[in-house]
C-alpha cells in the first residue's frame, strides 16, 4: 500500500505581525498536488493543522477545504497537534467519518477508539494507531484503565506512552497479512528540532525513545518537529516536516511531504517529495553599506545590523529593506561594562540614562538629547 504522510501545516501563523495567508494556501494546494498524482490509498496528517487552539474563520475555512480535497484522493487521518483544539476536533468526527476522514482529537479511556482499520482499493488490509498529542500532566489520568500501581503512576512520560500504544496493538496488531501503522503527535530522542516549535512540549520529559512503538509496527508517520528526518528504530519512524517554514529558524529546512510504499511482509521504503517554496525566511546580516546592496526580492527577512545601535537605525533598514519582519542589532556589538549601583540614588536622571545607553553599546548623543527633552517637559 501507499501512504502519503504530512504533517504541522500551522495554517493562521502570523509571524511578527505579518499575516502568510497566501503562502500557506500555496504550501496545501502542492501537498493536495502531490497526493492527486501519488494516488496513496491512506493520507496521513500528523498534527498542528492550526496554530492556534482558537483559529479564525479564515483558517478553519483553508484548512477544510483542504482535508475536503485529500478525502477526494484517499481515505484521511488526522490526530490534533499541540498547537490544535482536540475536543473542537472530536466535534466534527460524526459528520467525517461517514466521508472517508478519520478524525482523533483527545486521547480516550478505550484503547479501541484509537485503533482505526480498512483495506486498500488492492486488497491489502491495514491498521493504524492513531495518537493525538498527549500532555504530560495527563499521561496517567488518559491510562487509568490499566489500574495502575502507586510506582507505575510515577514513572516516566516515554513509559505511559509504551503503556498506552502496547494495549492498543495487543488486538489491533494480530492480522499478520495486514500492514501496520502508528501515527503520533510527539517528540523522539535524538531528533532534531525544525526551530519553530513550541520547547515546552518538546524537551525534557517529553521526549521518548522510538522503542515506546510497537515492534511489529511497518511505519511511524510522526508530527511536532518542523524537520523532515526519519529516527532509527525497528520500522521507518519518520517526521514529514512542515510544507512551509514556520520561522524564521527555519529557513533552512526544504518543506516537503513523505511518500511510503509498504506491505505486511516487507520493509517500509520511504521517499522525501519536495514542495515548492513561494516565499522564504531569510536572514541576513552586515552593515548597511553591505545591507544596502542585498537584493532580496520577495523573500521575509530577519536583519542582523553589524551597526552599534543609534537613534534612526531601525528606520534606515526598513526603508532599504521594506519586507525586513525583525530587525535586530548585532548582539556582538552591545557589550558594555556592568551599571555601577553605589552612587545610583545621588546621580540625576539624564546621568543614569546616559550610563544605560553605555552599558547597552548605545552611547548616542541624539537619543541623550530626546531623552532630556522629554525628561524636561515632563518634570
Amino acid at each position: 500500500m501507499k501512504i502519503l504522510h504530512t504533517s504541522d501545516w500551522h495554517v493562521g501563523k502570523v509571524l511578527k505581525g505579518q499575516s502568510r495567508s497566501d503562502e500557506q494556501l500555496a504550501a496545501l494546494f502542492a501537498v493536495i498536488g502531490v497526493a492527486r498524482e501519488e494516488r496513496p490509498d491512506l493520507i496521513i496528517v500528523a498534527g498542528d493543522l492550526f496554530d492556534t487552539a482558537a483559529p479564525t474563520p479564515e483558517a478553519q475555512k483553508v484548512v477544510y477545504r483542504a482535508l475536503a480535497a485529500l478525502r477526494q484522493v484517499a481515505e484521511v487521518i488526522v490526530i490534533a497537534g499541540n498547537h490544535d483544539n482536540g475536543p473542537a476536533l472530536d466535534a466534527l468526527r460524526v459528520f467525517a467519518e461517514t466521508e472517508n476522514l478519520h478524525l482523533r482529537g483527545r486521547v480516550s479511556d478505550k484503547p479501541d477508539d484509537h485503533l482505526i482499520t480498512g483495506v486498500t482499493p488492492g486488497g491489502e488490509p491495514w491498521r493504524c494507531i492513531a495518537l493525538p498529542f498527549l500532555s504530560q500532566r495527563y499521561a496517567v489520568r488518559a491510562l487509568d484503565m490499566f489500574e495502575l500501581t502507586q510506582a507505575e503512576a510515577h514513572s516516566t512520560y516515554a513509559d505511559h506512552l509504551a503503556r498506552l500504544l502496547s494495549a492498543i496493538a495487543a488486538e489491533g496488531f494480530s492480522d499478520p497479512a495486514a500492514v501496520n501503522l502508528v501515527t503520533a503527535h510527539l517528540t523522539v530522542v535524538g531528533a532534531a528540532m525544525g526551530g519553530g516549535e513550541r520547547e515546552a512540549h518538546t524537551i525534557l520529559g517529553y521526549a521518548v525513545p522510538t522503542t515506546v512503538f510497537p515492534s511489529n509496527t511497518h511505519y511511524v508517520a510522526l508530527g511536532h518537529l518542523h524537520r523532515a528526518q526519519t529516527m532509527p528504530g525497528a520500522c521507518p519512524v519518520r517526521y514529514s516536516g512542515s510544507p512551509i517554514a514556520i520561522d524564521f529558524g527555519e529557513g533552512e529546512n526544504e518543506p516537503s511531504v513523505t511518500v511510503v510504499e509498504a506491505t505486511a511482509d516487507t520493509t517500509a521504503l520511504v521517499r522525501a517529495v519536495p514542495l515548492p517554496v513561494t516565499t522564504r525566511l531569510r536572514t541576513v546580516r552586515g552593515t548597511l553599506e553591505e545591507l544596502a546592496s542585498l537584493e532580496p526580492g520577495e523573500d521575509w527577512l530577519r536583519v542582523i545590523v553589524q551597526e552599534k545601535p543609534h537613534a534612526g537605525l531601525r528606520e534606515k533598514v526598513q526603508e532599504m529593506l521594506p519586507r525586513a519582519l525583525e530587525i535586530r542589532v548585532d548582539p556582538a556589538l552591545l557589550d558594555g561594562d556592568k551599571p555601577s549601583r553605589t552612587t545610583r540614588a545621588e546621580r540625576s536622571p539624564t546621568d543614569l540614562f546616559a550610563d544605560y545607553l553605555r552599558d547597552r553599546g548605545h552611547d548616542d548623543p541624539a537619543t541623550q538629547r530626546l531623552f532630556e527633552q522629554l525628561y524636561q517637559e515632563v518634570s
